[in-house]
C-alpha cells in the first residue's frame, strides 16, 4: 500500500510541475519575421541547423521569436487548421524545425502572428470581414464580431501551442482595429447602447458612443480568445502588441501573459523613454512582465522605405531606456522568405547581448521610485485619436518629457489608475496638453494641490481649463501668426505652437516671463507663464503648447525654461546629476536596493536625416548627488564595478562619475 500511495504522489508532483507554468523569460531576446505571401515559394527549405545553432550560441537569448502568419495571412508552417492558408510550397515543417533547435539550446520559442489584420482570410471568407459605413468590406481588417476568432484565431493559437511553443505575440490587433459597420456589429451596439441611428460620420449623434463601443468589444475579443486558448492550454504565454501600452492605456482587464510593442524605427531613443515608462507603470499596477522591441534598421512607412541597419552603439541606446525602468528588451531583424534567419548581423546581436546580460544583474524587476509625474489622460487619448487605438496623442507630452529628461529629472508617466489614491506619493505632476479631463481626475489633481502638491499646467487648451484656479481671465486661443519671442532670465526663446493670452485676475497669479516684438526689439505685453499659490501647494502654468516645439527643435532655451518652472516645485530631490544635459536620469529601487540609472543620450538619432551612427562621445565627470537618511556604505558603478568615493553632507551623498560611456547604474548600498 505504502508503495501505490509513493507511485501516486510521485505521478500527482510530476503532472502539477508539467501543468504549473514555468517563469517568464523575455529579459533579452531576438525577433525575426517575413510576413509571407503566396508568392513565396521556397519556405522550408535550407533551414540549417548549424546556422541555428551558432545565432542561439553567440547571442544566448531567453527567448526567439518567429514568423508563422503576418498580415497578408498566409501561414508560413502547414497549419492543419481547415480554414487556415498556408503558403503554397513548404519544405518540411519550419516550426517544429525551429522548436527542435531552440529546445536543444534551452531557449524559448515565441510566434509573431497576425491578429485583426489578414488579408487571406477575408479573400477567402468575405463575411469576416470589418464592413466600412459606405456598405464596402475592408480587405485586410477581419471583424471582432464575426467568426474569424473561432473559426481561424483560437483553432491556430492551440495549434501553435500544441507544437510545444511558449507563446506568441499577436501582431495587428488594437493598432488595426476600426469601425464595423456589420450587421453583427450593429445589431450588438443597438442592444448595449439603445442608440437606434448608427453614427456614420463623426458629425453624426452617438458617433463617441459608437467609437467607445468599438473599443469594449476589442477588448472582449482580446479577452474571450485569450482565455478560450488558456483552458486548453494555460501554459502558453500570449500578448497582443501594444495593448494597455500609450496606444491603450487603459485599466488591464483580460488575461494577457504579458506586455509588449515595438518602438518607431526613427528617434527610437526618445520613443524608447516615452514607451517603456507607460509600460512599466501598466506592470507596476497590474504585475505584468513587460518588453519592448527595437527595430534594428531605419524604416518609415511611406515610399522610399527602408534605411540602414543600425549600429550596436544605437541599439544600445534605446537598450538602455527599457532597461532603466526594469523591462525587458528584444531586436527586430528580418527573417529571410525562405524562413531562415540570416547571419549577416550575427556581430552586431552578439554585441547587443554583451551588452543587456551585463546589466541585467542591476536592472531587472527595478521599479521607480515617486518624483514626477506626467499624466497620459485616457480621457484625452479617447478624444482626440482619430484612430480606435493609437499613439497620436504622445506628441501633447513627449516633447515635455524628453525636455525634463534631458534637465536630469527621474520622470514616471501614468494615467489615471496609476495616480488613483498614491497622487501625494509625487511632489511634481505635470499635466501638459491633456485637454480633456475627467472631471473627477481633474478634482482629484487639485485636491492634490491643495493638500501641499505642485502641479505644472502645460498648453492653451489645458490651461485654459485651469483658468479660474490659476487665477486668470483667459482670451481667444492664438492658433496661426509668427513664432512669438520670450525673453526670460535674459535669454530669448521661440514659441510656435498655440498660445493663450491671459490676464491676471489678482495679485495672486505671478507673472513670468515677457515678450518681445522681435529678438532684437522692445518688450511687449502679456505673461508667458505664472505662479499660483492653491491651498498648501503651487499651480504653474505655461501658457503655450510647448511640447511640439522641444519634439522638433530640442532648444536648450526651452528645456532651461521648463526646467526653472520644474526645479522649484521639486524643492527636496532624491537625486540631482550634473555635468551634461545629454544624461537621462532612472532613480529605482531593485532588490531592496537603490539605483541610479544614467542614460548617455548623445548622437543624432533624433536627427529625421540620419538613420543610425556608430559613435556615441562618453560623458565625462558627472557629479551625482543622492538625498540618503545615511551615509552609504559603498556606491558601485555597473558594470564597470567602478566603487566611487562618497562625499557625505547634510543628507546629500555626492559621488564623481569618471565616464559614462553609453549606461551605467550606480548601486547604492
Amino acid at each position: 500500500m505504502r508503495a501505490i500511495w509513493v507511485l501516486f504522489f510521485t505521478l500527482y508532483s510530476l503532472q502539477s510541475v508539467a501543468q504549473s507554468p514555468r517563469p517568464l523569460r523575455r529579459y533579452f531576446g531576438m525577433h525575426f519575421d517575413f510576413h509571407a505571401t503566396e508568392n513565396d515559394t521556397t519556405i522550408g527549405r535550407n533551414l540549417s541547423e548549424k546556422s541555428l545553432d551558432s545565432l542561439l550560441t553567440a547571442i544566448k537569448p531567453d527567448f526567439i521569436q518567429v514568423d508563422c502568419k503576418g498580415h497578408p495571412g498566409i501561414s508560413s508552417y502547414p497549419s492543419k487548421v481547415p480554414t487556415a492558408t498556408s503558403a503554397r510550397h513548404i519544405t518540411g515543417d519550419p516550426l517544429a524545425f525551429y522548436r527542435t533547435v531552440t529546445r536543444k539550446h534551452g531557449v524559448d520559442l515565441y510566434l509573431h502572428y497576425s491578429g485583426v489584420f489578414d488579408v487571406a482570410a477575408i479573400e477567402k471568407h468575405p463575411n469576416w470581414a470589418v464592413v466600412k459605413a459606405d456598405g464596402s468590406i475592408d480587405k485586410s481588417k477581419t471583424s471582432v464580431h464575426g467568426p474569424y476568432a473561432d473559426s481561424l484565431l483560437i483553432p491556430q493559437l492551440n495549434e501553435l501551442a500544441s507544437y510545444g511553443a511558449d507563446g506568441v505575440w499577436v501582431d495587428g490587433e488594437c493598432w488595426a482595429t476600426v469601425l464595423d459597420y456589420s450587421p453583427t456589429a450593429l445589431q450588438r451596439f443597438r442592444e448595449e447602447t439603445g442608440i437606434t441611428t448608427v453614427p456614420r460620420s463623426s458629425k453624426d449623434p452617438g458617433y463617441e458612443a459608437f467609437r467607445e463601443f468599438a473599443r469594449r468589444s476589442f477588448v472582449k475579443y482580446l479577452g474571450r480568445y485569450i482565455d478560450n486558448v488558456h483552458q486548453k492550454h494555460p501554459t502558453f504565454r500570449i500578448a497582443s502588441n501594444w495593448a494597455y501600452s500609450s496606444m491603450m492605456p487603459e485599466p488591464i482587464t483580460t488575461n494577457v501573459n504579458f506586455l509588449s510593442g515595438d518602438l518607431t524605427p526613427g528617434n527610437s531613443v526618445n520613443s524608447a523613454a516615452l514607451e517603456g515608462r507607460i509600460l512599466a507603470a501598466q506592470s507596476q499596477l497590474y504585475k505584468k512582465p513587460w518588453d519592448i522591441m527595437s527595430w534594428s534598421f531605419w524604416y518609415s512607412f511611406t515610399p522610399n522605405r527602408q534605411g540602414d541597419q543600425k549600429t550596436a552603439v544605437h541599439l544600445m541606446q534605446d537598450a538602455a531606456q527599457i532597461l532603466s525602468l526594469g523591462g525587458g528588451f528584444q531586436a527586430y531583424y528580418q527573417q529571410s522568405n525562405t524562413g531562415a534567419i540570416p547571419l549577416r548581423s550575427l556581430p552586431v546581436m552578439a554585441e547587443l547581448s554583451r551588452f543587456v546580460r551585463a546589466r541585467q544583474p542591476f536592472c531587472e524587476g527595478s521599479t521607480p521610485i515617486p518624483q514626477v509625474a506626467v499624466v497620459y489622460a485616457n480621457t484625452t487619448v479617447r478624444n482626440y485619436n482619430q484612430s480606435l487605438f493609437g499613439n497620436g496623442q504622445t506628441q501633447r507630452i513627449n516633447g515635455v518629457l524628453t525636455a525634463l529628461l534631458d534637465a536630469q529629472f527621474p520622470v514616471e508617466v501614468l494615467s489615471e489608475q496609476h495616480l488613483q489614491g498614491r497622487m501625494s506619493q509625487y511632489p511634481l505632476i505635470v499635466v501638459s496638453q491633456q485637454d480633456s479631463l475627467n472631471p473627477a481626475f481633474r478634482r482629484a489633481l487639485l485636491d492634490y494641490t491643495q493638500q501641499g502638491g505642485h502641479l505644472l499646467i502645460v498648453g492653451a487648451r489645458n490651461t485654459q481649463q485651469f483658468a479660474n484656479e490659476l487665477g486668470v481671465t483667459p482670451g481667444a486661443i492664438q492658433t496661426s501668426g509668427p513664432p512669438k519671442t520670450i525673453l526670460l532670465n535674459g535669454k530669448t526663446l521661440m514659441l510656435s505652437g498655440p498660445f493663450l493670452p491671459i490676464r491676471p485676475i489678482n495679485k495672486t497669479a505671478q507673472p513670468i516671463g515677457r515678450f518681445l516684438a522681435s529678438e532684437a526689439n522692445e518688450l511687449v505685453g502679456g505673461v508667458v507663464a505664472s505662479e499660483t499659490p492653491y491651498g498648501k501647494g503651487k499651480l504653474t502654468a505655461i501658457y503655450a503648447d510647448v511640447s511640439a516645439d522641444y519634439r522638433i527643435h530640442q532648444s536648450p532655451g526651452l528645456r532651461d525654461f521648463i526646467a526653472s518652472l520644474a526645479k522649484p516645485l521639486l524643492p527636496n530631490p532624491l537625486v540631482e546629476v550634473s555635468g551634461s544635459h545629454l544624461v537621462h536620469v532612472v532613480l529605482g529601487q531593485q532588490r531592496n536596493r537603490l539605483t541610479v540609472n544614467l542614460i548617455n543620450t548623445g548622437g543624432r538619432h533624433a536627427d529625421p536625416q540620419v538613420f543610425t551612427y556608430d559613435e556615441v562621445p562618453p560623458l565625462t565627470n558627472l557629479t551625482v548627488r543622492i538625498r540618503t537618511d545615511h551615509k552609504p556604505r559603498r556606491i558601485i558603478q555597473q558594470p564597470e564595478n567602478r566603487q566611487l568615493a562618497v562625499q557625505y553632507a547634510n543628507g546629500i551623498a555626492t559621488v564623481t562619475v569618471p565616464q559614462l560611456t553609453i549606461h551605467s547604474v550606480l548601486v547604492v548600498d
